[in-house]
């Protein structure tokens, strides 16, 4: 397990507490997990992708990440529709653990209310909450 400090944490990005980060500057908006998120699982085998179109709601599961400790769910940040899928995590799902915020993406959202996006953490406010756990 990595220390905080060498913890890959993109400060033009936000973030949930459930470690999921943001583009919200990008429209669609990209997201994924975080350097954190995929740190913890280990190596990922595969990636449960939504279908585009989907409506979903903020909180609600939009994927499943399978690692060979465990299986966890990805939550929608904000209420919107999946615009786009990664769908080369289908073949390589390891893309996740190397390059969490590129290649690794999961998703993209169209955000129902975009100023919702204002309420994710920034940079800051999510190291000082990996700090204290």
């Amino acid at each position: 397990m990595k220390e905080i400090k060498d913890l890959v944490v993109p400060d033009n990005l936000s973030y949930t507490d459930a470690h999921e980060w943001m583009d919200k500057e990008a429209v669609p908006s990209r997201m994924g997990i975080t350097d954190y998120a995929q740190d913890q699982l280990g190596d990922v085998v595969f990636v449960e992708l939504p279908e585009p179109g989907t409506r979903l709601e903020k909180g609600e599961v939009c994927a499943t990440v399978e690692s060979v400790k465990a299986v966890s769910e990805i939550y929608m940040p904000v209420s919107g529709t999946v615009s786009a899928v990664n769908t080369e995590l289908e073949d390589r799902p390891e893309l996740v653990n190397s390059s969490p915020y590129g290649d690794g993406w999961i998703l993209e959202i169209t955000a129902d209310d975009p100023a919702a996006l204002l309420s994710l953490m920034d940079h800051g406010a999510y190291l000082d909450m990996l700090k204290g756990l």
